[in-house]
């Protein structure tokens, strides 16, 4: 198994999300969107990026979505995250023993996790509309592209 971007560490990441923002829920769509913006922290003017900026990062949304619902399963089965029946459709909330195993966990890479999902969880997932939210990722990638001149002849 590889362990970059696997169940397991997406599953890592999104439980981060989930207990910062525990006890509200969140959907899929705001979950890959704030996922994204934990890992390029700094293209949005956040703390610096966890993951090095590449040129194709606008395409790892697509992809995104399959590991993370793999992810929110093993989360769910471990007891530590549950889906809401909302009015708004399926959401995923950390449970109780979410945010405790967060808690425990010490390595460095996951308390810079945090720093960033508070960030991101507070500045952007009170807004209401995650296609907004994605748009500005995918346009943010797309103007990075553009200045570094990549697919340009």
């Amino acid at each position: 198994m590889n362990p970059l971007n696997s169940p397991l560490e997406v599953g890592v990441r999104a439980l981060v999300l989930l207990a910062e923002s525990h006890p509200e829920p969140m959907d899929m769509a705001r979950l890959v969107a704030l996922d994204h913006v934990v890992l390029h922290s700094g293209e949005f003017d956040g703390p610096p990026s966890l993951h090095p900026t590449l040129p194709a990062r606008g395409g790892e949304l697509g992809m995104k979505r399959a590991v993370l619902e793999e992810a929110l399963l093993v989360l769910i089965r471990a007891g530590l995250a549950g889906i809401v029946d909302d009015s708004e459709g399926l959401m995923y909330r950390a449970t109780d023993r979410g945010p405790v195993f967060i808690d425990v966990l010490e390595a460095s890479y996951v308390e810079s996790l945090r720093e960033r999902a508070e960030w991101a969880v507070h500045r952007f997932a009170a807004r209401s509309d995650a296609r907004a939210a994605t748009q500005e990722i995918i346009e943010r990638a797309s103007a990075e592209l553009a200045r570094s001149g990549v697919g340009h002849e």
